[in-house]
């Protein structure tokens, strides 16, 4: 968790080639108008306004990226991508921004993870599939990707677990979890993942379940 807590804005790119080449792992979040991932990011790294949450849906139209490290170091790179699904978007845009996310996600060569977030009350919708059927060939080549199903703290339990399971089903060979800001369920196994992915050399997942050492055996006392 201290590590995401690490990040700050690094830039933003309106189309491809305004990204700076790079070969640090990145991992990037997407989703459609609110789904909650501006919401989703600034918890994550426990800032209030890293990433921009407008009252306009829609409003962001740049991939805007957020350094990751200790001490000032950069070691891994969240891309927060734009809203898609708003109606009130003219056309025109909504088919730019679907051909930037499209042609970053396809492209993109140190792009290491995709989170795809979605409303639980809502599942995954007819674009998010589509977005699924983009990154398919990559994930079957070993991109690793994960749906956050958000706002799960508005569904009752059996709610809950029936929104999971569907979505589940739905994954482009990724996997699926319930994540709430408010009540801040999914948050620390969303943040033990990011590392993961970003640090495959070291997870934190396997250090933070790794066996203790065995006590020493006890001394025999002294005779009298």
């Amino acid at each position: 968790m201290a590590w995401l807590h690490t990040a700050r804005f690094l830039t933003e790119a309106p189309q491809l080639q305004h990204l700076p080449d790079s070969t640090l792992p990145e991992i990037a979040f997407v989703g459609r108008s609110n789904a909650g991932k501006s919401t989703c990011i600034n918890t994550l790294t426990q800032q209030k306004r890293l990433a921009f949450a407008s009252k306009t849906p829609g409003r962001t139209q740049s991939i805007n990226l957020f350094a990751l490290g200790k001490q000032g170091l950069t070691d891994a790179v969240l891309a927060d991508l734009p809203g898609y699904g708003y109606a009130a978007v003219p056309q025109a845009a909504k088919r730019r921004w679907q051909e930037v996310m499209a042609n970053y996600l396809v492209s993109r060569p140190n792009l290491r993870a995709v989170v795809l977030l979605c409303d639980a009350r809502l599942g995954l919708t007819e674009l998010d599939e589509a977005l699924l059927q983009v990154i398919r060939p990559r994930v079957e080549d070993g991109l690793a990707f994960r749906v956050l199903l958000t706002k799960a703290d508005k569904l009752n339990r059996q709610e809950a677990a029936k929104a999971l399971s569907v979505a589940r089903l739905q994954t482009a060979g990724g996997s699926a979890q319930l994540f709430s800001a408010s009540s801040k369920l999914g948050l620390e196994e969303t943040a033990i993942q990011i590392w993961d992915w970003a640090h495959p050399e070291t997870p934190a997942a396997t250090e933070a379940t790794a066996t203790p050492a065995e006590p020493p055996a006890p001394q025999p006392s002294p005779p009298a």
